[in-house]
C-alpha cells in the first residue's frame, strides 16, 4: 500500500469511527509500523488541516465530529516533483515511434492528462504552454529499442554491430545487458563484452543492428556495475580512481556551482568569490569536454593529467585559431 492509499485509508477510517481508536488498531488496518503511523498522522493532521484529535490518555485517535463533516481529502494531490514527472512523461509518450505499442501508450497518456486536468493544468487545450526541448538527443530506432528491453528483461545475449566514434570503426560485439542508462538525452546500453571480457557502454543510436539470442546472459553483481558507472563522474569513466578539483571564476561559479555535477560532488566558496568543486573521476575524456565548456572561466587544479590534457587541448585550438584564419576565409574586416 502506497503513502496516498494510507492516508485515504486512515482518513476513512477515522471518518466512519465514533469512538476513538488506538494506535496499535491503526497499525493494524494500515499494516504499517509506528514511525509510519505518526508520519501519516502529521501529514493529515499538519499538512491537510484534518481535525484530528487525540484522546485525553494519548492512545487514541478520532476526529473531531463537529468540524469532520466540513473536511474532505482532495481528490489528488501533487508534489512539485511528482508533477514534473508527469510532464516529462507525457512530453516522452507524445514522441514515441508510431505503431511501437501505440495503442497501449496511447491509454497511458490519457490517463497522464486525467491526472494533470485535475491539478488544473488541462494540457490538451493548450499544448503550447509546455515545452521540453531535447536538442542534444539523438533518435533511437523503436524495433532496436523494444529489442533492448526484451533482452534486458529476458536475460539473454544479444549480438550487435556497433560504430564506435573515435576509431571511426564497425565492430561486431556480443554482450550481455545489464543496464539501460537515460543520460544527458541519449539512451545507453551497459553490457558485459565477451569479445573485450569488461564492462562497456554502448550508445543506442550507434547499434546499426542487433539480434536476441538464445544464450543467457551473464550477470554481474549490483556492485560491480554500480563501481564501474555510478562512483566516477561520467557515462564512460570506469571506477573513480582520482579527485578532481576545478575552481570556477567569480561569474561562470553562479552557474557552476547550481550543477548537478555528481551525487559525491563536494563545492566551497572561496574567500575571492570562485567556487572550487571537487568530485570522483576515473576517465578523463568526458570531465575533459565539460571543462572546455567553460573555456577560460574555469581552472584544473588537480589531477595533473587532467591540467596537462586541458592546456594540450586549449594550445591546440589557439594554434589553430591563429594560423588558419586566411585559409578558413575569415578576414579582420568581415
Amino acid at each position: 500500500m502506497s503513502r496516498r492509499e494510507r492516508l485515504y485509508h486512515l482518513h476513512d477510517i477515522l471518518r466512519q469511527r465514533r469512538t476513538p481508536i488506538s494506535r496499535q488498531q491503526l497499525m493494524d488496518e494500515l499494516g504499517c509500523s509506528q514511525a509510519t503511523l505518526y508520519r501519516l498522522i502529521a501529514e493529515l493532521r499538519d499538512q491537510l488541516g484534518a481535525p484530528l484529535e487525540q484522546d485525553a490518555e494519548g492512545r487514541g485517535f478520532y476526529y473531531d465530529r463537529d468540524l469532520a463533516g466540513h473536511f474532505e481529502l482532495p481528490g489528488l494531490w501533487i508534489s512539485p516533483e511528482e508533477l514534473q514527472a508527469l510532464l516529462t512523461a507525457r512530453h516522452v509518450l507524445g514522441n514515441v515511434q508510431p505503431g511501437l505499442l501505440e495503442d497501449e501508450l496511447d491509454g497511458v497518456q490519457q490517463r497522464i492528462n486525467q491526472l494533470l486536468d485535475r491539478q488544473g493544468l488541462d494540457l490538451s487545450a493548450q499544448p503550447e504552454r509546455i515545452q521540453i526541448r531535447k536538442d542534444a538527443g539523438r533518435p533511437v530506432p523503436g524495433d532496436l529499442f523494444e529489442t533492448v528491453l526484451k533482452a534486458l528483461f529476458m536475460r539473454r545475449r544479444v549480438r550487435l554491430h556497433y560504430h564506435g566514434r573515435r576509431r571511426d570503426d564497425l565492430t561486431e560485439r556480443e554482450v550481455s545487458p545489464q543496464r539501460l542508462i537515460a543520460y544527458r538525452d541519449r539512451w545507453y546500453l551497459a553490457a558485459w563484452c565477451h569479445r573485450a571480457e569488461g564492462i562497456r557502454s554502448f550508445a543506442l543510436e550507434r547499434i546499426r543492428d542487433m539480434a536476441l539470442l538464445e544464450e543467457a546472459a551473464q550477470e554481474l553483481p549490483h556492485e560491480q556495475i554500480s563501481e564501474h558507472f555510478d562512483q566516477a563522474f561520467g557515462i564512460f569513466s570506469g571506477p573513480a580512481e582520482q579527485t578532481a578539483v576545478l575552481r570556477f571564476d567569480a561569474e561562470a561559479a553562479r552557474w557552476a556551482a547550481d550543477e548537478a555535477w555528481h551525487p559525491n560532488q563536494q563545492g566551497e566558496w572561496l574567500d575571492d568569490g570562485r567556487w572550487e568543486l571537487r568530485l570522483p573521476m576515473g576517465h578523463p575524456r568526458e570531465l575533459m569536454m565539460s571543462v572546455m565548456s567553460y573555456g577560460p572561466d574555469v581552472e584544473v587544479v588537480e589531477p595533473v593529467e587532467l591540467r596537462q590534457s586541458v592546456e594540450r587541448a586549449l594550445g591546440s585550438a589557439l594554434a589553430r585559431y591563429r594560423g588558419g584564419g586566411s585559409d578558413s576565409g575569415v578576414t579582420a574586416d568581415s
